[in-house]
C-alpha cells in the first residue's frame, strides 16, 4: 500500500507536550487564549511555565531539543522550528 500519511495538528500538539512536561524546570503547559500549544505547518510554538531559579536559556534549549527529537521519532519529520514562550515562573514551596 503507497501514500502518505497525515497527522493531525491535535496528535503533534500531544507529542510535544508528552515530551516538555519531562524537561526538568518545566511546571507545567500554559494554557489560555493564544497559549498551550500551536501548530502552525512545521513549527511548533509552547507556552511554558518554568520553576524559579532555573536557567531560562538552558531550559528553553532543552525544549527545544526534545520536542524536536520527540517529533521526529513519533512522526518521521522534523519540526522546521520549536519556539518556546516562557509565560510565567512558578515559585514552589
Amino acid at each position: 500500500m503507497e501514500g502518505d500519511s497525515v497527522i493531525s495538528p491535535e496528535v503533534v500538539a500531544r507529542y510535544a507536550a508528552d515530551a516538555v512536561v519531562e524537561i526538568d524546570g518545566v511546571t507545567r503547559i500554559v494554557q489560555g487564549t493564544r497559549r498551550g500549544i500551536r501548530i502552525d505547518g512545521a513549527t511548533v510554538e509552547l507556552h511554558v511555565a518554568l520553576r524559579f531559579g532555573v536557567s531560562v536559556d538552558a531550559v528553553g534549549a532543552a525544549i527545544q531539543e526534545s520536542v524536536a527529537s520527540y517529533l521526529e521519532q513519533m512522526t518521521d519529520a522534523r519540526p522546521a522550528a520549536v519556539n518556546v514562550v516562557v509565560d510565567e515562573i512558578d515559585v514552589l514551596a
